[in-house]
C-alpha cells in the first residue's frame, strides 16, 4: 500500500471539507463548513445560543458524523477509519464538556486521574502531576471531595483539569470559563495558552465571553446561521486596529 503524505505526517489538526449537519429530518445546524487548523494552533468559536458551536464542537471530538461532507484529524478522513481507529484518534483529543460530565462516586483527584487510569498508567507515575495540576486551578484543598460536595465552578475546573491532564494533541473546551469569576477564568486562559506553547497543543475554545476572546492574539470563528466566517470584528486584526487608535490617541 502506497502511503500519502497525510499518511506520513500531521501537517493538518483539523479539517473540515463541505460539513454539514442536520438532526432527523429538520433543517441543516450546519452547512457547508470548510476550516483548516493547523498544529499547535490557537483559536476562538463564537455565536450566538443554538448557533451550533456544540454540535461543530461534537463532530471535532468525534461524537456525531457530518449528514455530508468529511471531518478529518491528523490528516486522517474520519470517514473512512474502523472503529479502533477512530478510538486511537480519540485519545489524542481533550474535552471540556459544558455540562461537565464528572462521576459523582469519585473523588476530584480521582475523576482528574481516570484518563490515565485507562490509559495503564501506575499511580505512582502520575499522581504528582495530578495534584499540581489541582493545585494550579485552585482545588488543592479539595483534590479529595466528590462532586455533589463542589461548586459548579468548581466543578468546572475539575473538568478543565481531567481535559488537560493527558496533554492532548486538540484540545476543545466549550464555555470552559462559563461558571468562574474573571479572575479564575483568565487563570484558565493562562493554563490553555500554556499547554498550546509548550506542546503545540491545538486548541479551539467555544466562548460567548468576547472579553476573554480580546485577551489572546487569535484567529475568532462566527458561526451565524450554519455557516461559519472568520470573524473581523474581534479577531486579530482588530486588535491590531485598536492597539493602532490607542496610540495615536
Amino acid at each position: 500500500m502506497t502511503l500519502s503524505r497525510h499518511d506520513l505526517f500531521d501537517d493538518v489538526a483539523v479539517r473540515l471539507d463541505g460539513v454539514s449537519l442536520r438532526y432527523d429530518t429538520s433543517e441543516d445546524i450546519l452547512s457547508g463548513i470548510d476550516l483548516v487548523l493547523k498544529p499547535g494552533s490557537f483559536s476562538f468559536l463564537t455565536g450566538a445560543s443554538g448557533a451550533g458551536k456544540t454540535s461543530l464542537l461534537k463532530l471535532l471530538y468525534l461524537a456525531l458524523k457530518p449528514s455530508r461532507g468529511e471531518v478529518s484529524l491528523f490528516g486522517r478522513p474520519t470517514s473512512r477509519l474502523t472503529r479502533d481507529q477512530l478510538s486511537a484518534l480519540r485519545r489524542r483529543v481533550g474535552v471540556v464538556f459544558q455540562e461537565f460530565r464528572l462521576l459523582d462516586h469519585l473523588t476530584a483527584y480521582e475523576n482528574v486521574a481516570l484518563p490515565l487510569r485507562v490509559l495503564g498508567r501506575k499511580e505512582s507515575t502520575y499522581r504528582s502531576d495530578v495534584e499540581e495540576l489541582l493545585a494550579w486551578v485552585g482545588l488543592g484543598e479539595r483534590m479529595h471531595a466528590r462532586p455533589t460536595t463542589l461548586s459548579g465552578g468548581e466543578q468546572q475546573r475539575v473538568a478543565i483539569a481531567r481535559a488537560v491532564v493527558t496533554q492532548p494533541d486538540i484540545l476543545i473546551a466549550d464555555e470552559p470559563t462559563g461558571n468562574v469569576d474573571p479572575e479564575m477564568g483568565s487563570r484558565l486562559m493562562r493554563l490553555f495558552l500554556e499547554l498550546n506553547k509548550r506542546r503545540a497543543t491545538t486548541v479551539i475554545i467555544a466562548t460567548h465571553d468576547l472579553g476573554l476572546v480580546r485577551q489572546v492574539e487569535a484567529p475568532v470563528f462566527r458561526l451565524q446561521h450554519g455557516l461559519l466566517v472568520q470573524d473581523v470584528e474581534y479577531g486579530p486584526a482588530a486588535r491590531r486596529r485598536t492597539d493602532i487608535s490607542k496610540a495615536v490617541e
